[in-house]
C-alpha cells in the first residue's frame, strides 16, 4: 500500500530528525530530555509514526540547535515554495500566546483562501 503524502513528509522528518541527533552525538534519552518529551514519543516520531505539534518541533529544534523552520519544513507545515505564504505560516507557528489547536485552525483558513485564490481567474 503506497503511503500518502502526508506519511512521506512524516517518515523523511523522523529520518532527518534522527541523521540530526546522531551529528549532535545525542543518545534518544538525551535529546528526548532536553527537549522535554518522552522517549517512547520521540521514537514514534523518528520512525515517522507520529505527527509531532508545531511546538515540539520548537523544543526539538532548540535541543538540536538547527533551524525550527527547517523541522517546520519538513514536517509540512509550511510550504517550500518561496513566496506562497511561508512567513504568515511561521507567523502563525511561532505565536506562543495561540494554543497548538489555534495555531492548525489559522494555518488551515489561511490554507483555503489561498486555495480559493488559486483556483479563481480573476485578477
Amino acid at each position: 500500500m503506497a503511503r500518502s503524502k502526508v506519511g512521506k513528509t512524516v517518515e523523511s522528518l523522523g529520518e532527518y530528525l534522527r541523521e540530526q541527533r546522531v551529528s549532535a552525538r545525542l543518545s534518544l534519552r538525551q535529546l528526548a530530555e532536553q527537549a522535554g518529551v518522552s522517549n517512547p514519543y520521540l521514537s514514534q516520531i523518528e520512525r515517522g509514526l507520529r505527527r509531532p505539534s508545531a511546538e515540539v518541533l520548537q523544543q526539538l529544534a532548540k535541543a538540536l540547535r538547527i533551524s525550527a523552520e527547517q523541522l517546520y519544513l519538513r514536517a509540512g507545515l509550511v510550504s517550500p515554495d518561496e513566496g506562497v505564504g511561508g512567513s504568515v505560516e511561521l507567523a502563525v507557528l511561532g505565536d506562543v500566546l495561540l494554543t497548538e489547536r489555534q495555531k492548525q485552525t489559522l494555518l488551515d483558513v489561511y490554507a483555503s483562501f489561498l486555495a480559493l485564490n488559486a483556483g479563481s481567474s480573476a485578477p
